[in-house]
């Protein structure tokens, strides 16, 4: 398990290396120039030459990659045009809300998904398996900004049960050791604000939730089939053990490992993909302040923010292979 985790971290470099160089030499492609894109249209002749200047755009192309380097090893990420402060820390104050989003939807997708998909396999043909797949079907095709709205407008402007916008109430002043504003209330012992911030997330976790809950039945749906049709489970079936046992620990600890497989990838997605959903609901995560960053063409915001949006994929993608550890012990060895 040790040489496995050793040997994931070591593929990290390249990966992020290249990425770097993505990133790099997209930023230098762009019309114009950097200058002229960051200045946009404030680019006279005069302002782009200042500016190549002092970021040494006029450099070779070699001397500028090495620096730009050097500075992302040092942890310097760069600066947001917009508000002035460095990236890593605007990055550090809205990751928070964007991993708890995460973390509610991705929950929501796999209870959920697991459970679809798992009955929906073992009634194979009937009305419940036909069900999950047009329901399935439905959650991949209706787009996320349109579920939003709607979720939004029903919910909570219609019947006035959960909140608009935000994280939080204006009238709750409530703690935040690690601005994780669930986990907050409950280290703190602010019920309440709990409470509130969790009000806050149901109805945009729920449409963040949607592709990834519709991706995982189906894939636990199909791994459920495949699996109860295999020769190991018929063994277990001949040789007498109870039903639960088998359901539990042969079919679906078996079926699981290509369904961690995709809840990795969707992981990964909903951290990077929140951003539609983020604007609609004008949550304060990565999310929404990418889309300023876009339509301000805050640059350093954006190389710095896809450059840790892929580590944290990256990191959670080991997570998935470590799973794969726990899931099958024959997998501990390799």
């Amino acid at each position: 398990m040790v040489r496995l985790i050793l040997r994931r971290l070591a593929l990290l470099i390249p990966t992020l290396f290249g990425l770097t160089l993505l990133l790099f030499f997209w930023v230098r492609a762009l019309p114009g120039g950097p200058a002229a894109a960051l200045l946009g249209e404030r680019a006279t002749p005069e302002a782009v030459a200042q500016l190549n200047e002092v970021y040494g755009f006029n450099r070779p192309l070699y001397q500028q990659y090495f620096t730009y380097l050097g500075q992302l090893l040092q942890g310097n990420f760069g600066t947001s045009l917009s508000t002035r402060r460095p990236v890593t820390e605007e990055f550090a104050n809205r990751f928070p809300a964007t991993l708890e989003l995460t973390i509610m939807a991705i929950a929501i997708a796999i209870v959920l998904g697991i459970t679809l998909g798992y009955i929906a396999a073992r009634r194979h043909g009937r009305a419940v398996d036909n069900m999950a797949v047009v329901a399935s079907l439905l959650g991949v095709t209706i787009p996320v900004f349109f579920l939003a709205f709607i979720l939004k407008y029903i919910f909570a402007v219609e019947l006035g049960w959960f909140p608009t916008t935000g994280r939080q109430s204006n009238d709750i002043n409530a703690t935040h050791p690690t601005n994780l504003y669930v986990l907050d209330g409950l280290l703190t012992g602010e019920w309440d604000a709990s409470l509130d911030a969790l009000r806050h997330l149901i109805l945009p976790a729920l449409a963040l939730a949607t592709i990834p809950l519709a991706i995982i039945t189906r894939m636990t749906r199909a791994s459920v089939i495949e699996v109860q049709n295999s020769d190991y489970v018929r063994t277990a079936v001949a040789k007498g053990l109870a039903p639960g046992h088998v359901s539990r620990r042969v079919i679906l600890r078996n079926a699981l490992l290509p369904v961690s497989t995709t809840i990795g990838l969707q992981v990964g997605l909903l951290l990077s993909g929140a951003v539609l959903t983020e604007t609609v609901f004008s949550f304060p995560g990565i999310g929404g302040f990418l889309a300023t960053a876009i339509s301000g063409a805050d640059y350093p915001v954006l190389q710095g923010f896809i450059l840790l949006i892929a580590l944290v994929y990256a990191l959670v993608n080991l997570a998935v292979d470590v799973s794969y550890g726990l899931i099958d012990p024959r997998l501990r060895t390799r």
